[in-house]
């Protein structure tokens, strides 16, 4: 699958797949919330293994309810991506998964994250 590039500002390449059925004016809006998300809430980035990403959040029960409906929203059209909400032991974990021909999209999500995380390139 091809990534489509779109911008969602000055200098930023998007990373919406050419299969998401959001129309093209919503994509750069939706990239900002995962962007914010990700910048502001994400504290680390782990591989769970092929076609999974771990994305540890700050446990803050606003935090999980922006994830949960970011997630929600979503799938409504990415219906691709399976996004699993998990609050256990003090901590916030979403997990994002897709299959195989999906993985590139996978991929550009978890490095993201990694990037506006402050984790670089270790997703």
């Amino acid at each position: 699958m091809e990534l489509e590039q779109v911008r969602s500002g000055p200098g930023d390449a998007g990373w919406a797949p050419r299969a998401c059925t959001l129309p093209t004016a919503e994509r750069p809006l939706r990239e900002a919330e995962f962007d914010a998300l990700f910048g502001e809430a994400v504290t680390e980035v782990r591989r769970a293994g092929p076609g999974r990403v771990e994305l540890v959040l700050r446990s803050e029960p606003d935090v999980a309810a922006r994830a949960a409906g970011l997630a929600v929203r979503e799938t409504g059209c990415c219906s691709f991506f399976t996004f699993a909400l998990t609050a256990a032991g003090g901590a916030l974990t979403l997990e994002v998964s897709v299959a195989g021909p999906h993985v590139e999209v996978l991929d550009a999500l978890a490095a993201r994250a990694a990037e506006l995380a402050g984790q670089g390139s270790r997703a």
